[in-house]
């Protein structure tokens, strides 16, 4: 457990702080606004959302252990698209638990279809602002690692300070990691993998969990079509990984 201290939790002010997302409805087809409705209840963490649309209100906690009815390692993905890497690796790895972090509903509503065609029991989802989850939702030290695969750049400089990767944003992964827990990042902007690794270099309670400039392709990450844009690019696939200590 860390002994950095929890902040309190002040919903009115909390969007003081840019969100690394501009959120977007998206639009579904009838059949998926259909599986919404039947089966999200099957997945989706019952969160109550603060002022903004995405926050969570305050005094609101999860227990894994509550959430998936079991004792399990626990890993959550930052920004989980339509749900292919952790639908592919909630499906590989049963013994262990999974929380999919997404703002976009469509995304959601494709992942709950797949999830319930495939009858996942160790996967939820979360319709929350990422850094509000890890920091006030998610016990202390509960979640083995934490993933974060190609973000959002925000390419431009006006709009780096919306980037997820961030001091504050280690700080929170620090709070929520257990001992020895993972980080892991990819990104296909080179800018931004400079940035991270300045990021994480810097950020107290982490160390390298790889050799070299970058880490080896994480094994576990299956082939998006993020991943691909950035590979018919030409654009370098760049991976890191941080253990919390």
């Amino acid at each position: 457990m860390t002994d950095q201290p929890r902040r309190a939790f002040d919903p009115t002010t909390f969007r003081d702080k840019p969100v690394s997302f501009v959120r977007r409805s998206g639009r579904m087809t009838p059949s998926q606004e259909r599986a919404w409705e039947e089966s999200r209840g099957d997945f989706l963490l019952e969160i109550e959302h603060g002022p903004a649309a995405t926050s969570v209100a305050a005094g609101q906690h999860g227990n894994p252990a509550e959430i998936f009815g079991r004792e399990a390692e626990l890993i959550v993905e930052v920004g989980s698209g339509q749900g292919h890497q952790i639908l592919s690796a909630a499906a590989e790895r049963p013994e262990t638990n999974f929380i999919a972090v997404e703002v976009f509903r469509a995304g959601l509503a494709r992942t709950v279809i797949r999830a319930a065609d495939a009858g996942l029991e160790n996967l939820r989802l979360a319709e929350v602002n990422a850094p509000e989850l890890l920091e006030h939702y998610l016990p202390e030290g509960s979640v083995a690692e934490i993933w974060v695969f190609f973000p959002d750049p925000w390419k431009k400089a006006k709009h780096h300070k919306r980037r997820l990767i961030s001091a504050d944003f280690a700080r929170i992964a620090h709070r929520v990691l257990q001992p020895g827990g993972v980080l892991r990042l990819g990104t296909d902007w080179q800018n931004y993998a400079d940035h991270m690794r300045v990021v994480m270099d810097e950020a107290p309670g982490f160390e390298r969990d790889f050799e070299g400039e970058w880490a080896e392709r994480f094994e576990g990450r299956v082939l998006t079509a993020f991943e691909n844009k950035g590979i018919e690019k030409g654009r370098a696939i760049r991976d890191l990984s941080y253990r919390r200590v």
